[in-house]
């Protein structure tokens, strides 16, 4: 008979597979501890790098950077509002140096001569007017193209994105034109009137607005809308009522980035409006660039006149554009 053979129940018997683990399992060993240097070099040079010399002259350079950067944008804000107080002589001197007084004589005169109190009037009602109804007009087109899915509202979505590609100056003779024959053929002032200003305002500026509230409105529950239905609301009042105070971030980037569009415009007035008493800001500012003569001096105290009331707006309101863009791009 042959011997039986017991087996241990933890042991197995060696096989010609297990002989080549065991031979491979030094190579393996051999990764492993390669890894961990790695690792343990890596968290040690983190550690060196955290804290000491190389960290403070990391943090050292990137002030210095961000300083450059920061005077690099408030130099020309400087020169603005410094030779604003200069006399000629003092201006062909340096355009750096301060004033020798800080008088307002020259924002008078500026004032003066630019008729600053009507241009301001007409800026106020054109940018505010352009505002409300793009805002207004746009966040309705976004909800409805969201809401009412299909082939024609991805179209006109995709009309509203592709129009954003084509620049101003390509437009600005058709446009001109076509307004032109609107007054003639149809007795509507569109030219040379606040009213048409507006109007050409509303068209170029609602598909960046219709843009970032239908990309707002795709993260809102259509739930909410449905209870308000429920509930008897109607279709004006859940826009009103529920949807756009939703709106809220979106809205403020909107009104944001028109006014300061709209309120620093110079090219659209300049080929609408001709009659002196509806010139912008912008084009009352122009007036100091002559032919032959720039009168610098009343030139920068009436651009600092300008953008005095752009800066507080924005100062006031600019927490809310960076929320709105990403809630509007990304969702």
């Amino acid at each position: 008979m042959k011997e039986q053979v017991s087996l241990a129940p933890n042991k197995r018997p060696r096989s010609a597979g297990n002989h080549r683990s065991r031979k491979r399992r030094p190579r393996r060993t051999l990764k492993r501890r390669i890894k961990r240097f790695k690792r343990r070099f890596k968290a040690k040079f983190a550690s060196i790098t955290s804290g000491g010399p190389v960290a403070s002259i990391k943090k050292g350079v990137t002030y210095t950077i961000l300083l450059t950067v920061c005077v690099l944008y408030l130099f020309p804000i400087y020169i603005v509002f410094t030779n604003s107080f200069k006399n000629r002589s003092e201006l062909y001197e340096s355009i750096v140096s301060l004033p020798g007084s800080f008088s307002l004589e020259y924002y008078i005169t500026a004032m003066e001569k630019m008729v600053f109190l009507s241009a301001l009037k007409n800026s106020l009602f054109v940018t505010l007017g352009s505002i409300v109804f793009i805002v207004a007009l746009s966040s309705m087109t976004a909800w409805m193209l969201v809401r009412r899915t299909g082939k024609l509202s991805d179209s006109i979505f995709m009309i509203f994105v592709a129009t954003m590609l084509i620049p101003f100056q390509t437009l600005m003779m058709p446009l001109m034109q076509e307004m032109g024959w609107i007054k003639n053929a149809l007795r509507l002032p569109m030219t040379d009137t606040i009213g048409g200003l507006i109007y050409m305002y509303i068209g170029f500026g609602a598909s960046l607005a219709v843009f970032l509230y239908h990309g707002f409105i795709k993260s809102i529950p259509k739930s909410l809308e449905e209870a308000a239905a429920i509930d008897g609301c109607t279709t004006f009042g859940i826009f009103w009522r529920i949807v756009f105070p939703i709106l809220k971030p979106t809205t403020m980037t909107v009104i944001i980035l028109d006014v300061i569009w709209i309120w620093n415009d110079y090219l659209l007035p300049s080929l609408t409006l001709t009659s002196k008493i509806n010139r912008t800001i912008p084009l009352s500012t122009a007036s100091f660039f002559g032919q032959f003569t720039i009168q610098w001096n009343l030139a920068m105290a009436g651009l600092t006149l300008t953008i005095i009331p752009v800066i507080i707006f924005y100062l006031c309101a600019q927490k809310y554009i960076i929320k709105g863009v990403a809630a509007g791009a990304v969702k």
